[in-house]
């Protein structure tokens, strides 16, 4: 009786599942005695790499705590690397809070406020706007110190924040100054890169996160790890 091959080298495509003595046409549906060779392929699937809803292959990241099940797309881990690498030669700093966080003002309730308490309920330090700026203090006085005492800064990319920075608003500022730190992890939520990229093409030059890809939940996650494991 034929054998399958794939415990030992694998299907990699349909040909080569076709081609396979054990395996090809009506026999696959039929063989059954080597259906056990599918468990450890799905364990390690659901364990060590995944897919995104694009078809992307994920991985873990080289910085993700032993038992950590968060996955990354290929180009999350390009864009995340450099600012992890930026966190870890600060890491030493002292008073330093783990995530600045600029939003458009309008969000504050919303949008912002929701990532906000996702990223605290997970550890994570946050400067926020509508916690950190006191009553009768200095809007731009209190951003500058915010941007100056956080390890990475967050963008949150959403209609709102695209018109204040047409408007060159305070989000303008907090923009122009994380880009200048090269500590910044945008995250476009309801919009998309390329709405992005017509009202700032530095800042939509540099990929993020999404929620069309995965919910603030799971972002929230990855930027709790990036930042404190």
């Amino acid at each position: 009786m034929a054998r399958c091959t794939a415990p030992v080298h694998g299907h990699r495509t349909e040909s080569g599942r076709a081609n396979c003595s054990a395996c090809g046409g009506s026999r696959y549906r039929s063989y059954t005695p080597y259906s056990s060779y599918s468990t450890p392929h799905s364990s390690l699937s659901s364990s060590s790499t995944g897919r995104s809803s694009s078809g992307q292959t994920k991985t873990k990241a080289r910085w993700a705590p032993v038992g950590s099940t968060i996955l990354y797309t290929p180009s999350e881990i390009r864009t995340l690397t450099p600012v992890r690498e930026n966190i870890e030669k600060r890491l030493s700093l002292p008073d330093l809070r783990d995530v600045f966080l600029c939003h458009a003002w309008d969000d504050r309730k919303g949008a912002a406020k929701e990532l906000h308490d996702l990223l605290e309920s997970k550890g994570v330090t946050v400067w926020f706007s509508e916690k950190d700026v006191l009553l009768g203090t200095s809007l731009l006085r209190e951003i500058d110190k915010g941007l100056v005492k956080s390890r990475v800064g967050i963008v949150l990319v959403t209609p709102l924040f695209l018109k204040r920075v047409e408007g060159e608003g305070i989000a303008d500022k907090e923009l122009s100054a994380l880009l200048a730190r090269d500590l910044l992890v945008p995250i476009v939520h309801d919009t998309t890169f390329e709405n992005l990229r017509e009202v700032s093409p530095l800042l939509g030059s540099r990929s993020g996160l999404s929620t069309k890809e995965e919910s603030m939940v799971d972002i929230a996650a990855k930027i709790a790890e990036l930042v404190t494991s």
